[in-house]
Parts: structure tokens; C-alpha cells; sequence
């Protein structure tokens, strides 16, 4: 076995690690985030909301994010293509829970800040 897949085979027997993993970094968030401020996007949509992400990046994110069943992703037959993003009911049970954390980031960030301080000053 490689590292990655025993790394891969820990992760799925941790329900925790396995769903942090997947949602947890900050273009996942920032997706719900998003989709959840506009409702049904598109790709260009998304990636001029998130600016900062690359487009393999929104690409990536996204692949992972419908495969997880949280967001759905609807083609149009149409030339060019038209898709479309949006939350599904999973994805929005986690909106509460990512409000949620917004809120306790925004109380104590800027205790955080003053302990990090103190820290390197030691």
C-alpha cells in the first residue's frame, strides 16, 4: 500500500476527518458560501465571485463537492454548454453549521490575533 492510500484508508474510517476533509478547506467554504448567496450559478458566476481561485481549483472543488451529493450540477444540451451550480438539500443543512463558525471566527478573531502575538513574543 502507498502512503496516500493508507492515508485515504484512515480517513475513510474517521466519518469526522473523511467530511472535514472534503468541506473544510476554504474554496469548499467559500463555494457554500457563495451558492448559498446567490442560488443557481454558473461557472464563470462562481469564479468571478471567488476571484482568487483558479479555474482547475473551481473545477476540482466542484467535481468533489457533487460527488459528496452537496452540490448539484445541471447541463444544459445546449453548444456552447450551459451548467449550472447549485446547493442541494445536504449542501444547505450545512449552511447553519458554516454560519455558525463565520460568527465564532468573527468574536474571537481578534483575541486569537493577541494570543499569536504573545506567543512569538515568548
Amino acid at each position: 500500500m502507498t502512503k496516500n492510500e493508507i492515508k485515504e484508508s484512515l480517513n475513510s474510517r474517521c466519518p469526522v476527518r473523511n467530511v472535514l476533509s472534503r468541506i473544510g478547506n476554504k474554496w469548499s467554504m467559500l463555494i457554500f458560501f457563495t451558492l448559498n448567496g446567490n442560488g443557481t450559478m454558473r461557472f464563470n458566476e462562481l469564479q468571478r465571485k471567488i476571484p482568487d481561485i483558479s479555474q482547475k481549483m473551481l473545477t476540482t472543488t466542484l467535481r468533489t463537492l457533487e460527488a459528496d451529493g452537496l452540490i448539484y450540477r445541471k447541463v444544459y444540451p445546449e453548444v456552447p454548454p450551459k451548467v449550472e451550480y447549485s446547493l442541494t438539500e445536504r449542501g444547505k443543512s450545512l449552511i447553519p453549521i458554516i454560519n455558525n463558525l463565520l460568527l465564532w471566527a468573527k468574536q474571537n478573531m481578534n483575541d486569537i490575533i493577541e494570543e499569536r502575538k504573545q506567543h512569538i513574543t515568548k
